[in-house]
């Protein structure tokens, strides 16, 4: 535990607390301060002026990273027949219906998406206790409900995000890994960013987009400079 008090001592040295950081140089300072040993995830939280209590001020969404998480995504899905044989060949880890069901009322929910064909919600919406408040239910707002579930496999596997705004107005997600390249997490971040922004709710009022800040899984956060995240970011 020495050892570890040091290393996070020392990464904290290296930052300024109070400095707004650009991305780039974000990046840049978050990726040499992560000494883990093993391949860090890069995280984003965003402080949202919303209430998500109220249903006019709601932030989810998905979006697609374009250079993926680094991230094994393992794929659940609800599907009979041809859609079951599509899941499989597009990928999926998991596919069944009633069985399924079974597996997970059992606890057995080794999977980290949860997709369904629509005929299969029957079935699903039975499991909405479950899977509702580990934030795996499928939800058609999502894709995760969609008749093309060979396409949805796909897109989860490549990177697909889900982010859901905490009762605190926080959203946060992982956005790659320490062995990315600089560029590669920088188009992953903006992608991230905008996807928030594009997802600004009627009810938000004010300041939308409060703080930003950036770091990795053992290390210490960077504020990030908001009006130079995106043109729209501050609105």
């Amino acid at each position: 535990m020495a050892k570890q008090g040091k290393r996070l001592k020392n990464a904290y040295a290296a930052v300024d607390r109070e400095k707004f950081y650009g991305l780039e140089d974000a990046i840049k300072l978050v990726k040499s301060n992560a000494k883990a040993k093993f391949d860090e995830t890069i995280e984003i939280a965003m402080n949202l002026g919303i209430d998500p209590r109220h249903a006019d001020q709601m932030v989810r969404g998905v979006v697609n990273l374009p250079n993926g998480t680094g991230k094994t995504v393992r794929v659940a899905v609800f599907a009979k027949g041809a859609k079951a044989d599509e899941a499989a060949a597009a990928g999926a880890d998991i596919v069944g219906a009633e069985d399924l069901a079974e597996k997970i009322q059992a606890g057995q929910m080794d999977f980290d998406r949860c997709i369904a064909a629509p005929d299969m919600m029957g079935v699903v919406g039975k499991l909405g206790k479950i899977l509702g408040p580990r934030g795996l239910m499928p939800n058609p707002k999502l894709g995760t409900v969609t008749p093309n579930v060979a396409d949805a496999v796909k897109a989860a596997k490549a990177g697909a995000v889900e982010f859901r705004a905490e009762k605190t107005g926080i959203v946060h997600a992982g956005v790659g890994k320490v062995s990315f390249d600089d560029e590669k997490l920088l188009e992953n971040v903006r992608a991230f960013i905008d996807a928030i922004t594009r997802a600004k709710p009627t009810g938000a009022k004010g300041t939308y987009i409060e703080k930003v800040s950036l770091s990795s899984t053992m290390g210490p956060g960077l504020k990030l400079d908001i009006p130079g995240l995106s043109g729209q970011a501050a609105a």
